[in-house]
């Protein structure tokens, strides 16, 4: 009996050591994130700019100096701020304050609902700290400046995370962690141009669709904001707050910089952020082999295609980058079109892009682009807002309100239309590319001196209506549709033939009522609805392979 307790002793003994040793080697794993993640704001050596206080004019619109903040009619917020980067950090802040604690609210509040774990969110902050561990030694020293200013604006309650500077500056890569992760945000955006005999007045024009989606409250504060760095170019772009990189804008001399998405690895850390990448190249080029210089130079952890406007070279060209390449792809006509793949000889052919290819809606998009292109004849601005808001599929096939594989798939941010040579803009209102498109002449808007109360920006002659579709029972049905499937998103109960009436042609109304059946166990139903599901245009293999999959369980 001795003997036997002295055995089961040493077990115990033996177990408990492993036991310890696990616990420690966690710890020192998380001792370890926790140091690497830590990010050191820049040294300031004049700091008397947070002194600094906005004046009041009226309910939404302040100034500070000859910075300003204001809410158009439109529903678009705009904003004018000047000056050296920590500086103009700290006005952006001061006068957009709500918007970017707002801003913050609404994007963890999503984050929420895709994790609702606390325990993987900290797990997850600490893998996203280890992910950026060496960004801001990537990040030119005026853009952690100008962050650094405006994170003096952010919540205090989020400090679990992370300090303000260190969420905003992460926010500024939220785009590239997302579609590098599992490629589960590589967003849908497209793109084009056209320019001398394509386009009616010979000039260049330059429209997109910025398909980012997280919640619908993010995309409700947009910023038309126009910036008057102390060095570079003047320029505008669309943004959200507390976000100082750029995924759609242009400058004074004409050079317009969108972003599309490519596909991406995993990557081992960060670098630059493509946002951050595109504010360089906006504010310090003025023709495409400057913004290409500017590409260049900085390392980037995921891929991206820049579409390049440039009124002094009067054509666009398309910037292709990876982690470790660079190429220029320019279709030596007079149009460009961009998706979500490469289309240069070099990154072209590469694994990756091929299985881009092969598996997702980049090509059935590109290929419903050029149709549309080619049918309008000479292009316009009127026509490239056309081309944005199509829903249609290849040869106008109805595939279904919402389809990733249309040009406008019902989720954009902002839809945005240049005129790079007249330095004129349209920005879309909402919902998403369906409203008003309100234009902005960018020389006016930077030559002003101030702001008066109840002044408008926009040039109210130039505005281009709504989106018909807005006023049709189709959309009706499709805003029904939509809460139909946030119900089912945040496992509600919801009328599967109701959700099923309400966006018959589109493939995933079909997946939506088949997975909501699959997990009530109702196999029979379940399988019904994802073979109704194979007889539409589906966007994705992934998407494919989960129906499939699904189809042989129930039959199991």
């Amino acid at each position: 009996m001795t003997r036997g307790r002295k055995i089961w002793r040493r077990i115990w003994k033996g177990l408990l050591y492993i036991v310890g040793f696990f616990v420690l080697l966690i710890i020192g794993v998380f001792i370890y994130l926790y140091s690497v993640a830590r990010m050191f704001p820049p040294e300031i050596t004049d700091k008397s700019s947070l002194q600094w206080q906005r004046t009041q004019l009226d309910s939404t619109a302040f100034t500070l100096n000859n910075s300003w903040f204001r809410k158009s009619r439109s529903g678009l917020y705009e904003m004018y701020v000047e000056g050296k980067p920590f500086e103009r950090g700290v006005v952006y802040g001061k006068l957009a304050a709500e918007l970017v604690q707002r801003q913050e609210d609404h994007f963890t509040e999503q984050i929420g609902k895709m994790i609702p774990s606390r325990t993987y969110q900290h797990f997850l902050k600490y893998l996203i700290g280890w992910f950026n561990r060496n960004m801001d030694k990537n990040v030119p020293e005026e853009y952690k400046e100008e962050i650094y200013g405006v994170s003096f604006a952010a919540s205090e309650k989020y400090e679990f995370i992370g300090s303000n500077y260190q969420r905003i500056m992460n926010y500024h890569a939220a785009h590239d962690i997302g579609h590098a992760l599992q490629s589960m945000a590589l967003v849908g955006c497209t793109s084009f141009g056209t320019w001398n005999d394509r386009s009616e007045d010979s000039s260049l024009i330059i429209g997109r669709n910025f398909d980012f989606y997280v919640g619908d409250k993010f995309a409700e504060d947009k910023i038309v904001a126009f910036y008057r760095p102390d060095k570079g170019y003047g320029f505008m772009m669309i943004t959200w707050g507390g976000f100082t990189g750029v995924v759609s804008g242009m400058n004074e001399q004409g050079l317009t910089v969108t972003i599309n998405a490519a596909k991406s690895s995993i990557p081992s850390g960060s670098a630059t952020p493509v946002s951050l990448v595109a504010r360089e190249i906006l504010q310090y080029a003025k023709n495409i082999d400057e913004a290409y210089a500017i590409a260049h130079k900085r390392k980037m952890f995921v891929s991206e295609s820049f579409l390049i406007g440039s009124a002094n070279d009067n054509r666009a060209a398309i910037i292709e980058k990876t982690p470790t390449e660079l190429s220029l792809y320019d279709p030596k006509g007079n149009e460009i079109s961009c998706a979500n793949h490469f289309q240069s000889k070099t990154l072209g052919a590469s694994d990756p892009n091929q299985q881009q290819l092969a598996e997702s809606a980049s090509p059935y998009r590109y290929q419903r682009l050029q149709e549309l292109l080619q049918r309008n004849g000479k292009n316009s601005v009127a026509k490239t807002v056309a081309i944005l808001r199509d829903q249609k599929g290849v040869k106008d096939a109805d595939i279904g309100m919402g389809n990733e594989k249309a040009v406008n798939q019902l989720i954009a941010h902002h839809s945005i239309v240049f005129e790079p040579k007249q330095l004129k803009v349209w920005v879309s209102t909402a919902p998403w590319q369906l409203g008003e498109f309100v234009a902005y002449d960018l020389k006016k808007v930077l030559a002003m001196k101030g702001l008066k109360a109840d002044q408008e920006i926009c040039d109210s002659a130039l505005i281009i209506p709504a989106d018909t579709f807005l006023f049709t029972e189709d959309y009706k049905r499709f805003v029904d549709f939509r809460r139909l499937k946030a119900a089912f998103m945040d496992k509600q109960p919801i009328d599967v033939e109701r959700l099923v009436k309400d966006n018959p042609k589109y493939y995933h109304t079909y997946v939506i009522a088949g997975d909501y059946l699959f997990k009530k166990k109702d196999y029979k139903q379940a399988e019904k609805y994802y073979r109704q599901a194979l007889t539409r245009e589906i966007a994705t293999k992934a998407e494919k392979d989960h129906i499939l999959q699904r189809i042989k369980l129930c039959g199991e």
